[in-house]
Formats: C-alpha cells, sequence, structure tokens
C-alpha cells in the first residue's frame, strides 16, 4: 500500500472511531461540565479540578459502562484524595511526605482490590492532591469535590446512558463478519489449493478471541446498564437475545480455529478441493441473515432454516463418495460448527444435532 494509502486508511479508521465515541463524547462531556459547575456554582468551591477529573475518568471510552465499574473507579479514586489529605494534614507537603502517600496508596489500593486500574487511578488522585497546590476551602474540599464528580458519573449511566445495544450489535456484526471473511478465505484456498491463502485464514481465525471479549464485555456492560435505565430499559430483551447469540458464536469461534487448521494441513498437496470449498461458502453465505437477527428478529427463523439445510446434507461420504480420510475429515470438521451456529439462532443443543445426518 502506498503512502498516501495508508494515510488515508487511517484517516478512515479514525473516523470510524469518532463515529463510534459520540454517544460516549457526549455523556463525558455533559458530565464532566455539570459536575463542575456544580461543585464551584452550587458549593462554592474555588477550580473544583478533582469533581470533573473524576467524571471524566470514571466515564472514559471503556465499552464496559457498567454502574458497578464506574463506582469502582470512583471509589478507587477517592480512596487516592482522602488518604493523600489525611497525610497532608499530618505531615505537610514535601518530596518524602509524597514518596509516603503514594506508597501507602498503592499498597492499600492493591489490598482493597485485584484489579491494577484500580490502584493506578487512586495513585493518581494521591500525586494531584500532594503536589498541586490546595484550592481555597479547607481541608477535605477535593475529597468533596471527587464525591461530587462520582455522584454525577453515576447518575449519567442511568439518566444519559450511551446505546448499549447499538454497541453491542456493532461488536457482535464484527465478529460474524470475521467468521464470513474467514471462510470466504478458506473457500478460496480450497478452490486453488493454495496453502498461502489458508495460512493467511488461519491466522484470522486465531485472531478472532479479542472480538468475542469485545462482544461479551458490551453484552455484559449493555444490561448491567438496562436494568438501572428507565432510557435504554426496553434494549434489555434485544440484548438477552444477544447473550444467547454469543454463548454459540463463542463455540463457534472456537471450532473455526478448529477447521481452518486442519484445511491448512490438507491442502499442503497443493490439490484443489472445489466440492469441500461450495460448502464452505455456502456457510459463509447463511451467516449473513444471523448477522442480520441481530437488528431484526425476524431473520433469525431464516438463520436456522440456513444452517439446518446445510447441516442435514453434511455427510461427508454423500458430499466426497471417493474422497480420502483427509478432505472427508474437512467436511466433519464443521458439524460441531453448524451446531453452534444453529444454538446462536436459538435452536437446543439436542435439536442442532438431531439435524445432523447419521456418522
Amino acid at each position: 500500500m502506498s503512502a498516501s494509502g495508508r494515510v488515508g486508511a487511517r484517516l478512515a479508521a479514525g473516523s470510524i472511531r469518532v463515529r463510534d465515541s459520540l454517544p460516549a463524547i457526549l455523556q463525558i462531556t455533559v458530565t464532566a461540565v455539570a459536575a463542575y459547575a456544580f461543585a464551584s456554582l452550587v458549593l462554592g468551591h474555588a477550580q473544583p479540578l478533582i469533581a470533573a477529573i473524576v467524571a471524566i475518568t470514571a466515564l472514559g471510552f471503556v465499552r464496559d459502562a457498567r454502574p458497578v465499574r464506574v463506582l469502582e473507579t470512583v471509589v478507587a479514586m477517592t480512596l487516592g484524595i482522602v488518604l493523600a489529605e489525611v497525610l497532608l494534614l499530618a505531615f505537610g507537603a514535601g518530596i518524602w511526605q509524597y514518596a509516603l502517600a503514594l506508597a501507602l496508596t498503592l499498597a492499600l489500593a492493591r489490598l482493597v482490590s485485584a484489579n491494577a486500574a484500580f490502584a493506578i487511578a487512586a495513585a493518581v488522585q494521591c500525586s494531584l492532591v500532594m503536589l498541586v497546590p490546595a484550592p481555597a476551602g479547607g481541608p477535605f474540599v477535593r475529597t468533596v469535590d471527587a464525591i461530587v464528580g462520582g455522584a454525577f458519573a453515576l447518575a449519567a449511566t442511568a439518566i444519559i446512558p450511551r446505546d448499549p445495544y447499538r454497541a453491542a450489535t456493532r461488536e457482535g456484526r464484527r465478529l460474524i463478519d470475521e467468521h464470513v471473511a474467514v471462510l470466504g478465505e478458506l473457500a478460496e484456498a480450497l478452490r486453488s489449493g493454495s496453502t498461502d491463502v489458508a495460512g493467511r485464514a488461519l491466522s484470522r481465525a486465531r485472531a478472532t478471541q479479542p472480538l468475542v471479549e469485545a462482544w461479551m464485555a458490551s453484552v455484559d456492560s449493555g444490561l448491567a446498564i438496562a436494568r438501572v435505565s428507565p432510557i435504554v430499559h426496553r434494549a434489555k430483551f434485544d440484548l438477552e437475545r444477544q447473550r444467547v447469540m454469543l454463548g454459540g458464536l463463542d463455540l463457534a469461534t472456537r471450532n473455526l480455529r478448529i477447521i481452518a487448521r486442519r484445511i491448512e494441513w490438507v491442502l499442503r498437496d497443493g490439490r484443489a478441493r472445489p466440492e469441500v470449498a461450495d460448502v464452505h461458502a455456502r456457510v459463509a453465505v447463511a451467516l449473513g441473515p444471523l448477522a442480520d437477527s441481530m437488528r431484526d428478529v425476524s431473520a433469525q427463523p431464516v438463520a436456522r432454516q440456513s444452517f439446518a439445510e446445510i447441516a442435514r446434507h453434511l455427510d461427508p461420504v454423500a458430499i466426497l463418495p471417493d474422497g480420502p480420510v483427509g478432505d472427508r475429515n474437512t467436511i466433519t470438521a464443521l458439524r460441531p460448527y453448524l451446531v453452534d451456529l444453529l444454538t446462536a439462532t436459538g435452536l437446543d443443543l439436542d435439536g442442532a444435532r438431531e439435524l445432523l445426518p447419521a456418522d
């Protein structure tokens, strides 16, 4: 790719990030400004920087915007501030006092929580208190500002939540799109007998776990938000449905890696296998309705019927009557994958297995 092409690709990726982050940008901006304004105008605090910082950090751009995660961040930051203010009153300001406060904050935070980010959040706030001149208002004014920022951040998760359904749907479609891409490359490799193409497909299949984890985090976060926010409560049904899909597609993703590895090994003889390629291509096409069903529940029966039709004819002997065992095994490897995809459409495991032809 040329230099201009790389720049264009980066700009396109950046534009997508900005578009996807717009709800979070709006939520963080409104919350931080509101927390600062409340501490300044209502409580009369001079330059309540901590209120805005806590609100911004607690919400952040992370996928997991559950209230419990926001609360954990607020507690960590408030802990660092309180401990620093106590030590500041007891020993005053200075380098050794800062070292003592920072070490104690990190130790206490690690004692309280196994989350490394918890300790870092507490340490950053401790540093602000110990190293930045104290505002007017007396001791613990910054603790009050932290509580204000945290309260506004928690309220924002319910009053102006990000769209959890949209975020989860986006992550789910990315995973399904990657399945389609891997199956397409495997079909191409099988038609041409190319181990290079099969190797690329295997590499893509092995890199799918972060997509599964991203979708899982989005679904879990979305459900937690939907339970506390009346604004997005309607999304709970669709998010529960996505959780079922996620369970099936998580297992299907693991089986996809096995399929890709088997095909890459079989193709080392360089021989084309068009019959096997056609089966993989049909599965890739059937994934389209499954992706559509994430937004339109009426597409779910279509996806199930598409997978069921492929599963009923997934007989290695019938597809390759004169084929070697290795080639038949590439068809056999698709059987558990199809079962997983069928369970992703809501079909129970026994019902999915019954659709397969007898061994």
